[in-house]
């Protein structure tokens, strides 16, 4: 059986998320002393235990919140009088300090030309993860776009049978117009994606928003859409313009307001 140390680094080198729950100080008679640790899956299954029992399963269940909000928790429980709520009768109390192992967001660019490249360079000197996605394969290469870590050559419609797109996933379309958004824009938009962005006009996203009217697709998921994506910085090169995608991103993830530091809170 793996040790809990071998599954971190295991975790690290697949980017895959767990929560990393330590038990870190206890009092009286516990069923777990100081430094015992469990991890907790995605999925639900864990490796290790805090104590078994209606601690581990409140501790388990704290650990999956926290995957999902990415805090941590320090936890204090009483083991005493379960008829007052208490998870145990041993008489002592612990406290469990609970870690969100997240991996790095995933950025995906879909679109690898001019302005495609300078987000995914950009991204990755963020710490983005970044993963290259265009139905042009002669794009999709680390020879086109060296700062890429993944590469899906596909249809965009397609990336999701190929791609796990989590709520850590954030997804940038420098795509060549609507003829490539509107087709692929109603799977993206049944994923958990974090963001999408589309980079264009405001008449361009009209267009496309005419088409996947018509296809279906409701005003009420099109507003889960970033288009024109970026903030209003006044930017005309393909730098620029990544700059301004990558403003909006982090903007939205730190909740920012976009505002000038200078002016007045």
């Amino acid at each position: 059986m793996k040790t809990i140390y071998q599954s971190l680094a295991e975790l690290e080198s697949t980017h895959q998320p767990a929560a990393l729950c330590t038990v870190v100080k206890t009092s009286g008679s516990t069923p777990r002393h100081a430094a015992s640790k469990m991890l907790v899956y995605l999925d639900g299954h864990i490796l290790g235990t805090v104590g078994g029992g209606e601690l581990e399963n409140r501790v388990r269940q704290e650990a999956l919140a926290s995957l999902q909000d990415g805090r941590p928790r320090l936890l204090s429980y009483n083991m005493t009088d379960p008829s007052r709520g208490d998870v145990g009768v041993c008489g002592g109390q612990v406290e469990v300090f609970v870690e969100p192992i997240l991996p790095p967001p995933l950025l995906v660019v879909v679109g690898g030309g001019h302005v495609g490249k300078a987000v995914a360079h950009l991204a990755k000197w963020l710490g983005f993860r970044v993963a290259v996605s265009d139905d042009r394969p002669e794009f999709c290469t680390p020879e086109a776009n060296p700062d890429a870590d993944e590469f899906y050559a596909c249809p965009l419609a397609e990336l999701p049978l190929h791609l796990n797109i989590t709520p850590q996933t954030y997804l940038v379309l420098t795509t060549r117009g609507s003829q490539v958004d509107a087709p692929g824009l109603p799977a993206l938009l049944e994923t958990p994606a974090a963001y999408i962005g589309v980079i264009g006009s405001r008449r361009r996203w009209a267009e496309t928003c005419k088409l996947l009217n018509e296809a279906g697709v409701s005003d009420e998921q099109l507003k889960r859409v970033h288009s024109p994506m970026g903030l209003g910085i006044g930017a005309e090169t393909p730098e620029e313009i990544a700059v301004s995608i990558l403003a909006e991103i982090l903007m939205l993830r730190g909740g920012g307001s976009g505002r000038q530091m200078k002016e007045p809170k």
